[in-house]
């Protein structure tokens, strides 16, 4: 293959910079569109305007762009520039730094009039990186830096538009054309879809944190994922050199993908357990291959006169008054049995006053010298008990660390989710004060091991002050407060 040359770059260009309400294309608005087109070359237009958001613009918003609402509240609305704004991105590569974002936030504008609209995509974020590996920062002030570029408007659409125009005309000055158009060209190679799903999915996915589903023919779901980036996630599915076998076979299964964005990986990874838990997706299964966890529970036997006899017990049948007797989580009834097993044989205890062996007198362990007696009489039942709790204390079942019902915040770019949890339990997550209210009086629904696991992992790491008490005449000030 012949090497790429200048030539093979685009000759029909975009350079575009929006200034919004914040940074989440879901739920923020344009506030500023910045456009510089050059054809063959030759800059033959440079346009913006400011957009009425149809919302209030955020203080530090208006503080870091100079955009203040007043300013916007005779401006047109993106619908009313839209035929425009389209016009002039029409047969061009679009080019922007952090180019998703822009992008991502045209595409919404778009959508919410009805309107399609899509075009290959150049991010000079990406194309700085690909030239320039060895620099440490990519973001436009220290580009601006590096390339002896200045920008009479910094922070408005226009002005950063025009410093993009101004580093494309640097770079073809600056590098060789054939790592140019190399670069450009992968740049531009995109992601490749298989023939049956639609190819504008690459466009819609968010670069934020979610849950996926994939159907299947007739709409059977196979498989539940979550990831910080969705976009990255999904498509990566799709990515021939990194599917082995199985990856392959669910790739050329997929009819239809859908998904859920969330404000943070603790919200994608509740969603995805319950998803996964409610909905059975077929390749789920098989991953896990199981059907519930199970625990060890250690209960007097007052039949046998066996205090701490154990059992292994299904996970999602418990109470939370009958954790302080259970130990471990386990993906099957063996794993519980061989774990018992083998702290038993550590701590010398006896299997058969476990439970775990059957014999009319000492157990074999006692017969080989591994076994302190209770089975003969030469410990009492009460300080094997007791010796058999302290053996399995680190995976005793952890206490629920609240009073009650909590709802544990997560945000991120303008969106604000409570996950409501009692007890282990994740009763779901609330977006608005109607559905915070339901939850807090939602009932409680049964144990679930990787609700459990999930967790215990998160608030580990959590702050106290992220968790809002949701107990009676609580509501409505976390209402208040984490909705204001």
């Amino acid at each position: 293959m012949a090497a790429p040359d200048a030539a093979a770059l685009p000759r029909n260009l975009v350079f575009v910079d929006l200034e919004t309400t914040g940074a989440n294309a879901g739920h923020h608005r344009i506030t500023e569109v910045g456009i510089v087109r050059v054809v063959d070359d030759v800059l033959v237009e440079e346009w913006s305007s400011l957009v009425n958001p149809e919302c209030r613009i955020p203080p530090f918003i208006e503080s870091f762009t100079g955009i203040r609402n007043e300013m916007v509240a005779d401006a047109p609305r993106f619908a009313d520039i839209a035929a425009t704004v389209k016009a002039k991105l029409h047969g061009a590569t679009f080019v922007a730094h952090n180019a998703r974002f822009d992008y991502s936030f045209l595409r919404a504008e778009f959508r919410r009039i009805e309107v399609p609209w899509s075009a290959p995509v150049l991010c000079t974020v990406k194309l700085s990186r690909r030239l320039f590996p060895d620099e440490p920062r990519h973001n436009l002030d220290a580009i601006m830096q590096r390339h002896s570029l200045s920008c009479t408007a910094r922070h408005r659409a226009l002005g950063d538009a025009r410093v993009l125009y101004d580093l494309w005309c640097k770079l073809r000055v600056e590098r060789a054309p054939t790592d140019l158009a190399g670069a450009v060209r992968a740049l531009l190679r995109g992601n490749p879809l298989p023939a049956q799903l639609d190819p504008g999915l690459a466009d819609d996915l968010t670069e934020g944190p979610g849950v996926y589903r994939f159907f299947g023919a007739d709409d059977v779901l196979l498989y539940v994922g979550k990831s910080v980036s969705l976009r990255a996630r999904v498509l990566g599915h799709f990515a021939a050199e990194h599917q082995d076998s199985k990856e392959q076979k669910l790739a050329r299964q997929v009819r239809r993908v859908d998904w859920q964005e969330t404000a943070g990986e603790l919200g994608a990874l509740l969603q995805e357990a319950r998803w996964i838990k409610a909905q059975q997706p077929l390749y789920n299964r098989r991953l896990k291959g199981r059907d519930q966890d199970f625990t060890i529970r250690l209960a007097d036997d007052a039949a046998q006169g066996f205090p701490g006899r154990a059992c292994y017990v299904p996970l999602e049948g418990l109470t939370p008054e009958q954790w302080p007797d259970c130990f471990g989580l386990f993906r099957a009834r063996r794993d519980a049995a061989k774990a018992l097993t083998d702290i038993a044989r550590s701590a010398e205890l006896c299997l058969k006053l476990l439970g775990v062996e059957e014999a009319a007198g000492s157990c074999f362990a006692y017969q080989l010298g591994r076994c302190r007696g209770a089975c003969v009489g030469k410990e009492t039942p009460a300080l094997h008990a007791l010796r058999t709790r302290l053996a399995l204390v680190n995976l005793k079942l952890k206490a629920w660390p609240h009073p009650g019902r909590i709802a544990l915040r997560e945000a991120r770019d303008g969106m604000t989710e409570l996950h409501v949890l009692d007890q282990w339990a994740y009763l779901g997550t609330a977006r608005c004060e109607a559905e915070l209210a339901d939850l807090a009086a939602a009932p409680l629904p049964p144990f679930d091991a990787d609700v459990y696991r999930i967790l215990t992992r998160e608030f580990a790491k959590r702050r106290a002050a992220d968790c809002v008490p949701l107990a009676a005449g609580q509501v409505a000030a976390a209402r208040r407060a984490q909705f204001a």
